[in-house]
C-alpha cells in the first residue's frame, strides 16, 4: 500500500464538507476518525497512511465545528469497551434529525433553481442559514455538473472583513480591528462585540457594541483597514434575533433625516443618474433642484466630486464643502503633475 497522499485536485471546502456529511449520514455504526481521513473526499487525497496526518486532523477538527454551526446533527459515540478513548471514537449524522419533513418536496426544475439561487454567492459570503440549506439541497439530488441556465452568476463580497466577522458573530466572539474615519489622519483600534452584518444602500455595515464607548455603533465594513482579529478571553453577549432590523431601522433613520440639495445640468450624466435617484425617492419626475437622501456625508460627496462640473451643491453648506475639498485636491495634483513634466523631461 503506497505511503504517499494522491495527487491533490481542487477540491473546495464546500465539496469537502459535503462530501463528510454524506458519509457521516450513510454510516448507522458511525466512522472513526482514521476511517474519514482515509476514505471521504477532501481527506484522502492527502492521507499518509502510517505517516504524520497531524494538519489533517486538524482540518477534521475545524471541520466538525463548521458542521455543526450549520445546525447539522453531528454526534460522536464512544465505544463500550474502550471508554474515554479519543482514538475510537465514531463519528454520525442521525438521518431521520437531518430529513426534511415528510410533506417536503421538490420537483428537479425547483432543485435547480434553488441551487441555482443558493450558488450566486462566493467567496465564504454565504450566511449559516444558505450554506445549511446548500448542503440540504445537494443532499436532495442533482449533481454539481448539472446545467442550469450554462452559467452561474456570482455575488462577490468585496470587503475583506466580511467572512471574520460573520464568523465572529456566529461564535460571539469580540473582535478588534483598525478603522479608518473621514479626516482623520491616521485608523484608530476599535474592539466590538459584532451583533449584526447588514447591507444598506448597497454597502456592507457591521452593527455592534463598542466596548470602549461601552455604546452600540455602526461601522462601514469599507473603512475597516488591515485584519479582524478575535480578542481572547472575551465572549460578545447575546445579540438577539432582531439585531439586523435594528440595524437597518437606525440605517434608514439616518438615510431619512440627512437630506442634500443639489442642481445639475440638463442633459448630462449626473442628470440621468441623480436625476432618477431623486424620482425614486420622491415617487415623480424630480422638477428644478433635486433633493436626495444619504447615509454617509462622505460617500455621497465623492460621488458627486465625481460628476465635476455637472453638479452644483445647494445644501448643507457641509456637503458643499466637501464635494469642493476634493475638486480641490483634484486640480491641485493636475497642476503638481503638469509641474513635474517638463522636469522630467530635461532630466
Amino acid at each position: 500500500m503506497s505511503t504517499t497522499p494522491e495527487p491533490i485536485n481542487r477540491i473546495t471546502v464546500e465539496e469537502r464538507l459535503f462530501s463528510l456529511v454524506l458519509a457521516l449520514i450513510a454510516t448507522e455504526i458511525g466512522l472513526t476518525k482514521a476511517d474519514i481521513l482515509s476514505t471521504v473526499q477532501g481527506y484522502r487525497q492527502r492521507y499518509v497512511h502510517s505517516g504524520d496526518n497531524a494538519s489533517l486532523e486538524r482540518q477534521f477538527e475545524r471541520d466538525k465545528d463548521d458542521i455543526r454551526e450549520l445546525g447539522i446533527p453531528l454526534e460522536t459515540v464512544e465505544q463500550p469497551e474502550d471508554p474515554g478513548n479519543n482514538r475510537n471514537l465514531r463519528y454520525r449524522i442521525p438521518k431521520g434529525l437531518y430529513e426534511l419533513p415528510t410533506d417536503v418536496s421538490f420537483s428537479g426544475d425547483e432543485l435547480m433553481l434553488l441551487k441555482l439561487a443558493a450558488t450566486v454567492w462566493k467567496e465564504g459570503s454565504l450566511s449559516a442559514e444558505s450554506r445549511r440549506a446548500l448542503t440540504k439541497l445537494n443532499a436532495l439530488g442533482g449533481a454539481d455538473g448539472d446545467p442550469v441556465l450554462g452559467y452561474a452568476p456570482t455575488l462577490r463580497v468585496r470587503d475583506a472583513s466580511f467572512e471574520p466577522l460573520s464568523k465572529a458573530m456566529d461564535r460571539a466572539h469580540v473582535v478588534s480591528f483598525l478603522y479608518l474615519k473621514p479626516g482623520e489622519a491616521a485608523p484608530r483600534r476599535r474592539k466590538v462585540a459584532p451583533r449584526a452584518v447588514v447591507q444598506h444602500e448597497s454597502r456592507w455595515h457591521l452593527f455592534g457594541t463598542d466596548l470602549d464607548a461601552g455604546a452600540t455603533r455602526t461601522f462601514l465594513l469599507s473603512r475597516i483597514v488591515g485584519p479582524v482579529t478575535v480578542v481572547p478571553d472575551l465572549i460578545a453577549p447575546e445579540s438577539g434575533p432582531d439585531a439586523g432590523q435594528a440595524a437597518l431601522a437606525e440605517l434608514d433613520a439616518l438615510f431619512t433625516a440627512n437630506v442634500a440639495e443639489i442642481e445639475v445640468l440638463p442633459g448630462t450624466d449626473a442628470a440621468v443618474r441623480l436625476g432618477k435617484r431623486a424620482a425614486d425617492a420622491l415617487g415623480a419626475e424630480p422638477t428644478g433642484a433635486l433633493v436626495l437622501h444619504y447615509t454617509d456625508l462622505n460617500i455621497l460627496a465623492d460621488e458627486l466630486a465625481g460628476f465635476g462640473p455637472e453638479v452644483l451643491v445647494l445644501s448643507p453648506p457641509a456637503l458643499r464643502d466637501a464635494v469642493l475639498d476634493r475638486l480641490l485636491l483634484v486640480r491641485d495634483a493636475h497642476e503638481h503633475h503638469e509641474l513635474l513634466e517638463p522636469l522630467e523631461a530635461r532630466s
